[in-house]
C-alpha cells in the first residue's frame, strides 16, 4: 500500500489496519481487490467508484468510512434524473462511520442493512426512501441521528439500536412493520408527525430523554409494552387506529395523550406514571379500559364516545368538562396490576402509602353516565356538574368532613361532624376570614383567585347529591347532605328572614331533625322545667275534706253532694313547696305529657296551663329525637 492509501486509512481515525484479512480490519473486500473500500489504493478506488451506476448493489460491511469517502460513494451512485443517490441492495452491517454520515435523500431500491453499524458523528437519513426492508439492529449512533421525512416502504428493524444523542424521525413514513424493541434513546427522541402504517413495536425500549410522538399516526398496533420513559413522553394529537399496548410501560415524568384519538383501543395500560397522565381533549371512539398507577390523571374535555372504565391507583382525577356519551366508571384498584411477564407492575416511583384514588373536579361534566367506585371525594369540586342527582356512587366513597375545631391550645370543637363538600369549606373559610382575617377555624380556604360558590348554589349541590345517595338506598349518608342543604338555606341571604329564623329554630332544637342528642337534651330540659314549675305553682296545696250529713247513725251517714271545690293554690314560701311528695306528682304529670297523656291529677289553674304547654312541646321534642335516630338507621 502506498503512502497516499495509508493516509486515507489513517484519516478514518479508528485504527482499523491496512488491509482486509488482517486482524485489525473487518471491512468486506471490494470485488477481487482483496481490500475494503477504505483501504483500496487510489487507483483501485477510483476505478471501483467509476464502475458504479445508480441503483447498483453495494456491500461495505465492516468498512470504516470518513465523511469524504462516503460522499464519494454516494456521488458515484447519484441518479441525475432524481438528483439524489439511488442504491440497490445496501450492506453496511458493522460499518464504522467516523465522521458525519449524510445519506439525506438517498433512495434505497433494495434491502438496506445497517445492523451493528456505528456512527461516531451525526448521521442523516432525512428524506431518504427505503423501498424494501431496512435493518438497523444493534446500530449505535453517537451523534444526532436524523431520519426526518424518511420513507420506509418495507419493514424496518431497529432492534437494540443505541442513540447516544437525539434521534429525529419527524415526518418519517413507515409503510411496513417497524421494530424499535430494546432500543435505547439517551437524548431526545422525536417522532412528531411520523406515520406508522403497519405495526409499530417499541417494546422494552428505553427513552432517557424526552420522547415526542405528537401528531403521530399509528394505523396498526402501537406496542409499548415494558417501555421506559425517563423524561416526558408526548403523544399529544396522536391517532391510534389499532390496539395500544402499554402493558407495563413506565413513565418517570408526564405521559401526555392530550388531543389524542383512540379509534379501536380496548385496553390502555396497565402503566405507571410518577407524575401526570394527561388525557385532556382525547377521544375514545370504542370501548376502552384504562389501567394506570399515576400521581394524577387529567381528563379535561376528554370525550368517551363509547363505554369506558378508568381503573386507577394513587391518582387524583380531574374530569372537568369531560364529555360522557356512554357510561364511564372510575374505580380504585386496591392491588397492583399484573405485569406481562408475570408478577406485578412495579410502582417504585410512586409514593408509599394507600393507593387511594381522589376525584378532584367534576365541573362541567355530565354525571348522568358516571359511576364512581371506592374513590375519595373530599377534595372534589362539584359546582357546575350536570345531572349531579344521577351520579352513581358504589363501594366506599368518602367525602370531606367538617373540621373538629381543635387546635393546639385552641377552642373545643364547635361544628357538628358530618360529610361536607369542599365548596362549603371554601365558602366558610372565606366567610370566617372576612370576619376574623387569617382564622378559618379549620375550614379549607379556596385556591387563590377562585371565588367560592354561594349558599344558594351549595344548597342545590347538596340536594342533588342527597337524591343520588337516596336513589342508591344510602339513607344514613344522605342525611348529612340534607343537613348541608338546610345549613346553606339557613345562611342564604336571598331567602326570607322568617324562613331563616324558622330554620335557625329547627337547627337549634334538633339539628334539622338529625341530631338526636340535641333533641333529647332539649326534652330533658323541658321536662325539668315542667317538673319545677308544677312543684312551685301547679300542684295544689291539698285536697279539701268532703262534708258528711248529720244523722242518728253516723256510721251510715253519707257525704252530702256538694259542688267540687277548686284546688287550692299552694301556699308557703317557694323553698317549702319543693317536697318529695310534690316532686313525685310533678314527675308523673310531666312524664305523661311526653307521651301526650293526661295524668288525671288535680292541678291549679297555673298547673293546667303548664301541663298544656308541656303536652305540646315535649312530644314534639321526643318526635324530633326519634326522627333523628330513624334517619341514622333507616335502610
Amino acid at each position: 500500500m502506498d503512502s497516499e492509501s495509508r493516509t486515507t486509512a489513517a484519516g478514518t481515525g479508528i485504527g482499523t489496519g491496512t488491509v482486509a484479512g488482517s486482524p485489525r480490519c473487518e471491512g468486506t473486500p471490494v470485488g477481487e481487490h482483496g481490500a475494503c473500500l477504505a483501504h483500496l489504493t487510489d487507483t483501485d478506488r477510483t476505478a471501483y467508484l467509476a464502475s458504479l451506476t445508480p441503483g447498483a448493489d453495494v456491500d461495505h460491511r465492516g468498512t470504516p468510512f470518513t465523511r469524504e469517502l462516503l460522499t464519494a460513494l454516494l456521488t458515484a451512485l447519484r441518479d441525475p434524473a432524481i438528483r439524489r443517490p439511488r442504491i440497490g441492495t445496501a450492506r453496511f452491517d458493522g460499518a464504522l462511520f467516523a465522521g458525519g454520515a449524510d445519506f439525506g435523500g438517498a433512495h434505497f431500491t433494495g434491502d438496506a442493512w445497517f445492523s451493528g453499524a456505528r456512527f461516531a458523528g451525526d448521521m442523516s437519513l432525512s428524506g431518504a426512501e427505503f423501498a424494501a426492508d431496512t435493518w438497523f439492529q444493534g446500530a449505535h449512533f453517537a451523534g444526532t441521528a436524523g431520519f426526518g421525512a424518511a420513507q420506509f416502504r418495507g419493514s424496518a428493524w431497529f432492534h437494540d439500536t443505541r442513540f447516544a444523542a437525539d434521534g429525529w424521525f419527524g415526518n418519517a413514513r413507515f409503510h411496513g412493520a417497524c421494530w424499535f424493541s430494546g432500543a435505547l434513546f439517551r437524548g431526545r427522541a422525536r417522532f412528531g408527525a411520523a406515520r406508522f402504517t403497519g405495526d409499530a413495536r417499541f417494546n422494552d425500549a428505553r427513552f432517557h430523554g424526552d420522547a415526542y410522538f405528537t401528531v403521530t399516526r399509528f394505523s396498526g398496533a402501537a406496542g409499548f409494552d415494558g417501555t421506559e420513559f425517563r423524561g416526558s413522553a408526548g403523544f399529544g394529537g396522536a391517532r391510534f387506529a389499532g390496539q395500544t399496548l402499554f402493558h407495563g410501560a413506565r413513565f418517570a415524568g408526564n405521559a401526555r395523550f392530550d388531543m389524542a384519538r383512540f379509534e379501536d383501543a380496548p385496553v390502555l395500560g396497565p402503566l405507571t406514571c410518577a407524575d401526570t397522565l394527561v388525557l385532556s381533549g382525547a377521544v375514545f371512539g370504542a370501548p376502552v379500559v384504562i389501567e394506570a398507577a399515576a400521581g394524577k390523571a387529567v381528563c379535561v374535555r376528554t370525550r368517551w364516545a363509547s363505554t369506558g372504565t378508568l381503573r386507577l391507583r394513587y391518582a387524583g382525577v380531574d374530569l372537568t368538562d369531560a364529555v360522557l356519551e356512554y357510561p364511564l366508571t372510575v374505580a380504585a384498584v386496591p392491588a397492583p396490576f399484573t405485569a406481562p411477564e408475570g408478577g406485578t407492575v412495579a410502582e417504585t416511583e410512586l409514593p408509599d402509602g394507600a393507593p387511594a384514588v381522589r376525584i378532584l373536579a367534576l365541573t362541567g361534566a355530565d354525571a348522568a353516565h358516571l359511576t364512581l367506585n371506592d374513590v375519595d371525594l373530599s377534595a372534589c369540586r362539584f359546582s357546575g356538574t350536570l345531572h349531579l342527582d344521577q351520579l352513581r356512587l358504589e363501594g366506599r366513597c368518602d367525602f370531606g368532613e367538617s373540621p373538629s375545631g381543635r387546635r393546639s391550645g385552641g377552642p373545643p370543637r364547635r361544628w357538628a361532624r358530618r360529610s361536607t363538600l369542599v365548596e362549603e369549606h371554601h365558602w366558610r373559610a372565606r366567610r370566617e376570614s372576612d370576619r376574623r382575617p387569617g382564622r378559618p377555624h379549620g375550614w379549607v380556604p379556596p385556591p387563590e383567585g377562585t371565588p367560592p360558590p354561594g349558599p344558594a348554589t351549595l344548597a342545590v349541590l347538596y340536594r342533588q347529591l342527597r337524591k343520588s345517595l337516596e336513589d342508591g338506598k344510602n339513607e344514613p349518608d344522605a342525611a348529612d347532605f340534607y343537613y348541608g342543604e338546610m345549613e346553606m338555606r339557613r345562611h342564604d341571604p336571598t331567602r326570607a328572614s322568617a324562613e331563616r329564623r324558622l330554620l335557625t329554630t329547627y337547627w337549634a332544637l334538633s339539628g334539622y331533625g338529625l341530631r338526636a342528642s340535641r333533641a333529647v337534651c332539649w326534652l330533658l330540659g323541658a321536662i325539668s322545667v315542667t317538673v319545677l314549675t308544677l312543684m312551685l305553682w301547679g300542684i295544689p296545696a291539698g285536697a279539701p275534706e268532703p262534708e258528711r250529713t248529720a244523722g242518728p247513725d253516723r256510721e251510715s251517714a253519707q257525704p252530702a253532694a256538694e259542688p267540687a271545690a277548686e284546688p287550692m293554690a299552694p301556699d308557703g314560701s317557694l323553698p317549702e313547696r319543693l317536697t318529695a311528695e310534690r316532686w313525685e306528682k310533678s314527675v308523673r304529670v310531666a312524664i305523661n305529657s311526653v307521651v301526650f297523656r293526661s295524668a288525671e291529677a288535680e292541678l291549679t289553674t297555673a298547673g293546667v296551663y303548664i301541663e298544656m304547654a308541656s303536652r305540646l312541646t315535649e312530644p314534639l321534642l321526643l318526635g324530633l329525637a326519634v326522627l333523628a335516630v330513624r334517619g341514622r338507621v333507616k335502610r
